[in-house]
Order: structure tokens, then C-alpha cells, then sequence
């Protein structure tokens, strides 16, 4: 039986920012939709802040395979459990921080349901809206970085310094002893170097594959963290030694054949959504696992999360920003207020 010393203060219907179809304008709407019914393992969960990310612009222009229409968006949450059957931890009360199931609804609304499993517990010490700038830039940066096997004394390039993934990457690669190189515009060297990057190159420059390499030396980097895709994925392997580990974020180009030959690159491919698409349940619990370490190192002030920039809650400016994620140029972490 569910806890009931709250359930009376939990409605019937709920606000949401939907898609109600993939558009290149990325033009939402606002509706009313039923709050969702939980159970067993599942936890109801009244949204306080949602973090925004490039993934929810992509796919709202694009649409997703497995989404059916009029679609609610978001994939990061901060929020209180408001129900919980009896014995499921973690309880009523207790604020929680998830990134979603890519392939059901999101969580751009003012209740979500999420199991119990997939959630890490908020310290006290822990801002909900510093919490919600954490799950998909953070929990990325980890995975990155353990399929790069990143050691002490390793070389890595981290592109996008100055995004979110970039800048959680940089520090988690400090901690682990690598010398860090990003890319960066010239603006924003001074934050990347505060973070902990040992050499920042402007990906602006034309000559960009030269100057790392006058840096680097003829060795190449052990490891590369490839936010971007495309021609630079393919430049990035280019810039590795032989048998270097780069992991991508983004889809694979088409690599030359004599490429793959004279770098035999290992390469990883980093997707939260997979942990959920692929039914995993270990990949599910291990996103509470990364997030109860990114809980952590913040409230020990050993994470510096990316400046805030708030969001209300409405369709048009949650619009705007999605469509601001996809120019880039910014260096902080959009977060929506919802309650």
C-alpha cells in the first residue's frame, strides 16, 4: 500500500510542455495531461527543475522511433517523491535527481513517474537547481572517460571545453591524473585552464590539427573525448597514437579504410538512452550509482557545475531555449523551474 499523508494534496491532472510533432522550429505546446498512475517499483515524483540539453533539440526536431505524439520532453529531473508504495526506497519526502527513459514520456511536466532504482537521493548540503545542471553533461563525462580507461600520466583531448560534458570531463580527467588538452573559444580559455585544462586551443583556428600537434609532440593523444562527430571525429583519430581510445558522442562518420589501418583506433560509443533502450537493468542502476558520485563530489566542493541559466516554464521559452542549445556559443546549463 502506498504512503497517504500526501496523497490528498496530488491532483488529477498536471502541466506539460509537449511536441506535438517533430518540427524544425522546435514549436511546443502547453497541455494538461493525467498524472501518471505508480506501482511496485516506481516512484511519483513532483518536478522541481529540469536541465536542458542539446539531445532534447535534436529529437524534437527530429523526432524519436519510439515516441508516439503529442510527446513530452526533458530527460533531466530534480524532484520530491510524493508517492511510494510502502517499504520502496527512497520514500516520500526525499528529493531526487534521475536522467529518463529516452523511450517513454519526458519530463517537462509537473509529475513523473520514474522506478526506484534509476533515482540517486539529494544531500541536504545539494541546491536543487545545481542538482538538475548534473545527470546527462555528468553521467556522459563518466561513462566517457571509463570506456577511455583514462590512467594517470595519459594524454586526453576533451573537445567542447566549455560545454557542459566538457566541463565536468575536464575535471573528472584532473582527478584521474591526465593532462588535459580541450578545445575552446579564445573567450573562454580562462574558464577551461580554472577547471583544470592544462593547454586550450581555439577550435576557431584554421590551423587547429597543426598547433596540437606542435604541442603534443609526435606521440598523439592516449585519449580523446569526441563531443562534436563528423569531419572533427575523423581529424580527432587523425591526432591519436596508435591504438588510442577516443569515445564519441555523437554518430560515427565513414572512415577511410587506411585510416582504420594505420591508427586501429578503439572506439567507444557513450549513450545514456542505450541503459533504457536496451532494457538494462545494471545500466539503469549504475545512472544512480554515477549520480550518487556526482551528488557527492558537489557537496564535498570537489565539482564546479556550469553557470545557471534559468528557464520558466512555459512552451515558448522552453522553445527558445532548446533552439539556443542547438547554436551553442554558451557556456552555462539551461534549467527549468517547474515548481
Amino acid at each position: 500500500m502506498p504512503h497517504t499523508d500526501i496523497l490528498s494534496t496530488i491532483p488529477r491532472l498536471m502541466r506539460a510542455i509537449v511536441l506535438e510533432e517533430p518540427n524544425e522550429q522546435i514549436l511546443l505546446s502547453e497541455r494538461e495531461i493525467p498524472v501518471p498512475d505508480v506501482s511496485g517499483n516506481d516512484l511519483l515524483i513532483k518536478v522541481e527543475y529540469v536541465g536542458l540539453n542539446p539531445t532534447d533539440a535534436q529529437f524534437a526536431k527530429t523526432g524519436f522511433c519510439k515516441w508516439s505524439y503529442p510527446h513530452t520532453l526533458g530527460l533531466d529531473a530534480v524532484g520530491v517523491v510524493v508517492k511510494a508504495d510502502k517499504g520502496v526506497f527512497p520514500g516520500v519526502g526525499n528529493r531526487v535527481m534521475f536522467h529518463g527513459n529516452l523511450g517513454e514520456q519526458g519530463v517537462l511536466s509537473e509529475y513523473v513517474k520514474v522506478p526506484n532504482f534509476a533515482v540517486s537521493v539529494i544531500p541536504d548540503s545539494v541546491k536543487s537547481s545545481h542538482a538538475a545542471t548534473l545527470p546527462c553533461a555528468g553521467m556522459s563525462a563518466l561513462v566517457a572517460l571509463d570506456k577511455l580507461q583514462l590512467n594517470e600520466g595519459d594524454s586526453i583531448l576533451i573537445e567542447a571545453g566549455a560545454g557542459a560534458v566538457g566541463q565536468f570531463a575536464i575535471q573528472f580527467a584532473k582527478q584521474r591524473g591526465a593532462t588535459v588538452f580541450t578545445t575552446a573559444s579564445k573567450r573562454n580559455h580562462k574558464l577551461v585552464k580554472q577547471l583544470g585544462a592544462d593547454v586550450a586551443f581555439d577550435y576557431h583556428d584554421k590551423k587547429l590539427a597543426d598547433k596540437i600537434r606542435r604541442e603534443l609532440g609526435p606521440q598523439g593523444f592516449d585519449a580523446v573525448l569526441d563531443s562534436i562527430g563528423g569531419e572533427t571525429t575523423i581529424r580527432n583519430v587523425e591526432l591519436m597514437r596508435f591504438c588510442g581510445r577516443i569515445a564519441c558522442l555523437n554518430p560515427l562518420p565513414a572512415f577511410e579504410q587506411e585510416l582504420m589501418f594505420r591508427r586501429a583506433p578503439n572506439i567507444g560509443i557513450v549513450s545514456l538512452g542505450g541503459a533504457w533502450l536496451a532494457n538494462s537493468l545494471c545500466a539503469q542502476q549504475r545512472m544512480s550509482f554515477m549520480g550518487n558520485l556526482l551528488l557527492e563530489s558537489l557537496a564535498n566542493n570537489a565539482l564546479t557545475i556550469p553557470c545557471i541559466i534559468p528557464v520558466e516554464f512555459n512552451a515558448s521559452n522552453v522553445s527558445a531555449a532548446l533552439n539556443k542549445q542547438l547554436q551553442g556559443g554558451f557556456t552555462g546549463k539551461q534549467v527549468v523551474q517547474v515548481s
